[in-house]
């Protein structure tokens, strides 16, 4: 059964991060092999979809996933979270982790592009970058700690935007949850939370000369009970058949 947390702000030890992978052996002794993957908040749907797949080729395997902020899951790395496996929004938080010493050398597995969301059915009118300065819309981006907020904002210096923002949301989910709710009129998230939230909200595109693409790496961690494992499910990421999975929730090539 794969278990899911989102945001998570501290992580207790996991005894055995193990996984097993392809029908191998790879797993321990009592044949229940759990393997941690913290993900940023963005890869929620595709990675519980890419556990899933996984587990069921893995009799005994469970993956455990938390999701959050790419910056706050390196942080928790760092602070020596047990986890196996980090898949980031972003290649600086990547590098905080690399050049801490606790991880192999990352992979590029999936790219994204930003999008404006609203709200179906808002008596407002969004049509694009500009409408982020007008102080009378409820305006909310990513933290700029976070990479959907990094981005957003090289977006909106690019088009010459002052945006008005009201709140500064953790994680991308976070931003989106309250722009389909209606607390928010507009924001900037990826085209995947788009997909995701389906008649949910409403997407608008982003010119291409104003747009950010976002680069997904993925990398197995020292903390991984057993690295041979790890980097099994990594591979499995890094596959067709989890490149499959990964367009299927709106994600790019790599």
């Amino acid at each position: 059964m794969i278990r899911a947390a989102v945001w998570p702000v501290a992580l207790t030890l996991v005894p055995a991060l193990v996984v097993a992978c392809g029908g191998g052996d790879l797993g321990g002794e009592d044949g229940a092999d759990t393997v941690l993957v913290l993900a940023a908040a963005s890869l929620t749907d595709a990675f519980t979809d890419l556990a899933a797949a996984f587990e069921s080729a893995n009799d005994g395997v469970t993956v455990e996933l938390a999701f959050g902020g790419s910056s706050t899951l390196a942080a928790q790395i760092v602070e020596g979270a047990p986890a196996a496996v980090f898949a980031s929004a972003s290649s600086a938080e990547m590098e905080q982790v690399v050049e801490a010493g606790l991880a192999d050398d990352p992979s590029t597995f999936a790219t994204n592009r930003l999008e404006i969301v609203t709200t179906p059915g808002r008596r407002v009118t969004v049509s694009g970058l500009g409408d982020f300065a007008r102080e009378e819309l409820l305006v909310g981006l990513c933290a700029e700690a976070v990479p959907c907020g990094a981005l957003a904002r090289r977006a909106l210096d690019a088009a010459g935007v002052v945006p008005s923002i009201d709140t500064n949301e953790p994680d991308v989910r976070a931003l989106l949850a309250k722009v389909a709710a209606g607390e928010l009129d507009l924001g900037i998230v990826y085209h995947s939370d788009v997909v995701a939230a389906g008649d949910g909200v409403v997407g608008i595109e982003i010119p291409a000369n104003h747009n950010v693409i976002a680069t997904y790496p993925i990398v197995t961690l020292g903390a991984a009970s057993d690295r041979v494992a790890a980097r099994a499910f990594v591979d499995f990421v890094l596959s067709a058949d989890g490149g499959e999975i990964l367009q299927r929730h709106g994600f790019g090539a790599p």
